[in-house]
C-alpha cells in the first residue's frame, strides 16, 4: 500500500523492533527512550513539560513515568513551588545507561538508513520532519 500513513506506522513498527532488539539487554523499551533522552539533556522536569516535549497522550506519558519508576529509571520529587507538581529526575541507573543506550540508538539508525547515501539519509529527514510538521495541522 502507498498510503504515507501506513508507510509511516509501518516504518515505526520497524524501528521500534530494531531499537527494542538492541535494547533489551539495557533495562528500557522503546516507548521509555524519548523521556530518557529528554531527562538526559535536562533533568528535573515536570510530567507536563515532558509532556510538551515528547508529544505523546497524558494518559501514555503516566503509565510510561509509572513503569519507569517501577523499573528503577526514575524517581518523581516534589516541585518546591508547585504543591500540585512533581519533578522527575533519573535515577543512578538511568544516568549509568545513556552512552550505551545513545550508541543503540544510533546502531539501530544506521541499520534503518543502510545502503544510504549521506545526501540520500539528510533528505529522508528534511522530508520526514516536514510530514511531521504536516501532521501536527491534523
Amino acid at each position: 500500500m502507498d498510503s504515507g500513513a501506513y508507510l509511516a506506522s509501518q516504518l515505526a513498527k520497524g524501528f521500534a523492533r530494531s531499537l527494542h532488539q538492541r535494547a533489551v539487554g539495557l533495562g528500557f523499551s522503546p516507548g521509555q527512550f524519548p523521556i530518557l533522552l529528554e531527562l538526559w539533556a535536562e533533568d528535573g522536569l515536570t510530567q507536563k513539560q515532558l509532556l510538551d516535549r515528547v508529544a505523546i497522550e497524558q494518559a501514555t506519558m503516566a503509565n510510561t513515568l509509572s513503569r519507569m519508576v517501577r523499573d528503577g529509571l526514575i524517581e518523581r520529587r516534589p516541585h518546591p513551588s508547585d504543591k500540585r507538581a512533581q519533578l522527575i529526575f533519573l535515577t543512578p541507573k538511568a544516568r549509568a545507561m545513556e552512552a550505551e543506550a545513545i550508541e543503540t540508538a544510533r546502531e539501530a539508525d544506521l541499520a534503518l538508513f543502510k545502503g544510504f547515501r549521506g545526501f540520500e539519509r539528510e533528505l529522508t529527514l528534511e522530508y520526514i520532519r516536514r510530514l511531521l510538521e504536516n501532521a501536527k495541522a491534523l
